[in-house]
């Protein structure tokens, strides 16, 4: 039944095959390894919730009135083991201490990158962190419903695709449901994340024992990718692990990231977390190179969980408008790689790293001059 003209109308967020009455939907993997909803034709009767529930096609809509927070975690703990300021660990503690479950993405035994829920402290761990690979959602639209009706709080954390997906598919206001989002760069293919651990495998002769994509042990604003091993480490910053500059680059993100229908100002999500990018230009007080949190207030629901956790932040509220002038990708998608087709046609026959300096090379001499110097004007400016 689903009626996609084109693979940029798909975020594969599974709404599809959640509710599917008869489990006809399959989300399958393209050449690329983004997973894309199949219709098994014997088992489809035509009921048309598929197209019904696509957020995509639906084109849902708010009318808030957004309020944007610079926050840190007081637990300095907590906040290097996160990917910016730690509040997500704030608001997920807020809704276990409920009785309730928080749902967001976490490695699996093999490091692939899945949706799963955590009902306690020890599994809230998992959650932590960002991970630069599309999540599979797979059952958990449906898992959290069920948690829901059973009076349950749910926390549910993804990309603002995640969030639509699950809100199209359970069509119904529930106030023990609580949503985040992120401020999303695009998502990369899951083959080319598989293909990366083969390759780095292979160099290091070990199974990896932890992966961080976000590791801040040289700074937040140059964090690096490290991989664990049993006594051995890789650790290499964001620009120069070719993974991260595959996907900084814009070179393995999925078709629909280029035309993003949910980068928008009003959004459907309770909170919105982002790194608070630019921090030191507008509050220089919350710039310490550990990290920051942008949180952004989207509803009723997004105050309660802020009126939860500011007393264990330090925190300030802030122009929206202003904060996210570093954050681009807020309400702009990302502009596609030009040489995105040619990367995926050879990326598993050629040495990954080669390909990827070739098709995703470091930026030249002038654009490096350019770039300092806009810095240095912005200097001048904020004297």
């Amino acid at each position: 039944m689903l009626n996609i003209k084109s693979k940029s109308q798909c975020c594969g967020c599974s709404a599809c095959f959640n509710i599917c009455p008869k489990d006809a939907v399959e989300m399958k993997e393209d050449e690329y390894g983004f997973r894309y909803p199949v219709i098994n034709e014997e088992k489809c009767i035509n009921c048309g919730l598929c197209e019904q529930k696509c957020p995509i096609l639906k084109g849902q809509e708010s009318n808030n009135n957004p309020i944007a927070f610079a926050c840190i975690n007081k637990d300095e703990s907590i906040r290097k083991k996160s990917s910016s300021g730690g509040i997500f660990s704030l608001v997920a503690d807020y809704i276990l201490e409920n009785n309730g479950v928080v749902f967001g993405a976490a490695f699996d035994d093999k490091f692939d990158v899945k949706h799963i829920y955590a009902e306690n402290r020890e599994e809230l761990s998992k959650l932590r962190g960002s991970k630069y690979v599309q999540s599979s959602i797979g059952k958990s639209y449906r898992e959290a419903k069920e948690f829901l009706d059973n009076g349950r709080k749910v926390l549910f954390t993804g990309t603002p695709c995640q969030i639509e997906g699950l809100l199209s598919y359970l069509n119904k206001e529930y106030k023990n449901l609580y949503t985040q989002d992120i401020i999303c760069h695009g998502v990369p293919s899951p083959k080319v994340w598989r293909y990366y651990k083969d390759y780095r495998k292979k160099i290091d002769n070990e199974e990896p024992k932890e992966i961080n994509f976000r590791n801040k042990d040289t700074g937040w604003n140059n964090f690096s990718l490290n991989i664990s091993y049993n006594g051995n480490k890789y650790s290499k910053s964001q620009r120069e692990d070719v993974y991260m500059r595959a996907f900084l680059k814009n070179i393995s993100l999925r078709d629909s990231c280029y035309e993003c229908s949910f980068k928008k100002f009003n959004r459907l999500s309770d909170v919105t977390l982002a790194d608070f990018w630019g921090v030191k230009d507008i509050l220089p007080d919350f710039e310490d190179d550990k990290g920051t949190s942008l949180m952004i207030v989207n509803s009723e629901k997004g105050g309660e969980l802020f009126n939860a956790v500011k007393e264990k932040c330090k925190y300030k509220e802030v122009n929206l408008n202003g904060a996210v002038k570093y954050n681009s990708a807020f309400t702009n998608s990302v502009n596609q790689n030009k040489n995105r087709e040619k990367f995926f046609e050879q990326f598993e026959n050629d040495d990954f790293e080669k390909l990827v300096l070739k098709y995703a090379p470091e930026d030249g001499f002038i654009k490096k001059i350019i770039r300092k110097m806009k810095r240095a004007v912005k200097k001048v400016i904020k004297k």
